[in-house]
């Protein structure tokens, strides 16, 4: 075996939503394979105080953060030009930044529902455009766009969430075809629910959990990490005949019957 096949040594990653949650479960995922990681997130405060402990964590990477909104065009072309200081081109991109609302789909204003595909599915086309002629440079490169169950069959998420999950998850398949000729993978993950800031207050709610552990073959909420481990995977020289794909981080959700 070659264990190159299994590291990320001298490759660059940027990750956005980098901050907390999953992304920065990511980034530490991404620095234990070796790679350096640029971070990308709203909350300048989160953002330093997870760029400090990853620092902290893996003195011998190099660990770089950057305010920026990915909602707003402007910001995604500023932060790629950050990135494009490095001068090393981008070995690795996640679209990990995310948000929602959950309402009935008649109670969103256009205003609402809009920001929603804003910061989930625009961001993630957008960036990826804009950091093609970076990952080119490389014989090899990857992004990995964190989608969701959603995407795939209904849940309490509201219709807006869903439908810019649908479409991420259809967007990975398009590039991963487009971009494959110039050594471009792109893949996404679909997590189910995931112990993070985001979800604990719903998870809270005693009665809530048991509804959803009861659709769950295994039977636990998962954590940031499992979902990490998917994207270091999809990222790795090991992975190299694997594009379009989306992998389901659900506990078995998705395959659920009765």
């Amino acid at each position: 075996m070659d264990p190159k096949r299994w590291r990320l040594d001298g490759q660059l990653a940027l990750v956005t939503g980098g901050s907390a949650g999953i992304g920065r479960a990511i980034a530490r995922e991404l620095l234990g394979f070796g790679a350096d990681v640029l971070l990308a997130a709203r909350d300048v405060t989160a953002l330093e105080s997870a760029r400090a402990e990853l620092m902290e964590d893996f003195p011998d990477r190099e660990v770089n953060a950057f305010v920026a909104d990915v909602a707003e065009d402007e910001q995604r072309r500023e932060l790629l030009d950050w990135v494009e200081d490095f001068g090393e081109g981008l070995h690795i991109l996640v679209n990990n930044a995310g948000g929602n609302a959950t309402k009935p789909a008649t109670e969103y204003t256009e205003d609402e529902w809009r920001q929603i595909f804003e910061i989930n599915l625009f961001s993630a086309f957008e960036l990826s455009r804009y950091a093609y002629p970076m990952l080119t440079r490389h014989a090899a490169s990857s992004i990995v766009n964190v989608g969701s169950v959603s995407g795939y069959t209904h849940v309490r998420s509201g219709a807006p969430y869903g439908m810019s999950k649908a479409a991420m998850h259809q967007m990975t398949r398009n590039l991963a075809v487009e971009w494959a000729e110039d050594g471009v993978r792109v893949n996404a993950v679909a997590p189910w629910y995931i112990r993070t800031r985001r979800t604990s207050d719903k998870l809270a709610d005693p009665d809530y959990l048991d509804e959803v552990l009861l659709r769950t073959p295994l039977g636990r909420i998962g954590e940031p990490e499992e979902v990490a481990a998917a994207v270091a995977f999809l990222c790795l020289p090991a992975a190299s005949y694997v594009t379009g794909e989306c992998i389901a981080v659900d506990g078995g959700f998705l395959r659920y019957g009765f």
